[in-house]
């Protein structure tokens, strides 16, 4: 028997995707929203007994309840096992305290989540190039955490812009371990960018680790908010001889109108995201390609 697929509000697009293949039943679910913007969800798909695939992405704190209430709705009506399918963990950059009283939101969030009741074959959590490796740990209780990597998306995606002969870079040291491990299996050399904290949030970039003259440079960053950091590294790429640069990213949220920063900066050539982020699928830009993550969901089952 297959498995049943919902997903919340904000996941459609990438719902009909892996509905396409074939290999799932789509369950229906009745979304209203009352006067107060209090939202109503009512489970039409018999659950009771099956296996039921639920995608959401954390995007922000309404998503995050939707999808809390969902699963733990769908335990509720007897579902013989659950699988949460996250493809954007959302507070993945507050995964721990920096300063005094800080909330380490990551943290919090995961336990919210540990807290839905468990499926009588109990409950798994897909998650998606995490921006730590660390997350997955902070799941409690019977919900297994699973990361997920992205890794042959993006290096089809750095193979198909840069040939055989292209630098994969780093917006910063702090990248420069992942970047060096995917550099390693496309058998290219890695490069990341040295920079020096002048005060508060603001940096400077000081050097670079690798020769990148008259190289394709590729740059690989796991998620993109406001685009700032890609500009500015690439900025300096582009100082130090790079002939051309391509920017790939796992999760694309080109907050504030991030994309057409890039793109204005005149210092890339395109930009390729996967498709894990509800926003990319409202962006109509040959400057940006998508590559969905799909394949990697249907092979998870």
């Amino acid at each position: 028997m297959k498995k049943i697929l919902f997903h919340t509000s904000d996941y459609g697009y990438l719902a009909e995707k892996i509905l396409s293949k074939g290999d799932f039943e789509s369950g229906e679910v009745k979304v209203e929203h009352f006067s107060d913007d209090e939202r109503y969800q009512r489970i039409l798909t018999d659950v009771s007994g099956l296996d039921v695939v639920l995608l959401g992405g954390t995007i922000n704190d309404g998503a995050t309840l939707e999808l809390y209430d969902l699963a733990s709705a769908i335990v509720g009506y007897g579902a013989n096992s659950l699988s949460l399918i996250v493809p954007y963990f959302g507070y993945s950059t507050m995964e721990r305290a920096v300063q005094k009283g800080e909330v380490v939101t990551a943290k919090t969030r995961a336990r919210l989540l540990s807290t839905i009741p468990s499926s009588y074959n109990g409950n798994r959590i897909f998650l998606f190039d995490l921006h730590t490796e660390g997350l997955p740990h902070y799941f409690e209780n019977n919900l297994r955490a699973v990361h997920v990597y992205c890794k042959s998306i993006i290096m089809d995606a750095a193979k198909a812009y840069g040939g055989d002969d292209f630098v994969l870079a780093s917006t910063d040291a702090g990248r420069a371990k992942w970047v060096e491990s995917l550099a390693n299996d496309l058998g290219v050399n890695a490069a990341f960018v040295l920079k020096r904290r002048i005060s508060g949030d603001q940096t400077e970039i000081s050097a670079i680790n690798a020769d990148v003259s008259g190289k394709t440079v590729i740059i690989y960053d796991d998620m993109i908010r406001s685009g700032g950091s890609i500009v500015n590294a690439a900025r300096v790429y582009k100082e130090a001889g790079a002939s051309k640069i391509f920017v790939i990213t796992t999760h694309g949220l080109f907050i504030g109108n991030g994309l057409q920063k890039i793109k204005q900066s005149g210092l890339v050539e395109k930009v390729i995201a996967c498709d894990t982020h509800a926003n990319v699928n409202s962006i109509t830009d040959d400057f940006l390609e998508i590559r969905t993550v799909e394949p990697l969901i249907t092979s998870l089952f």
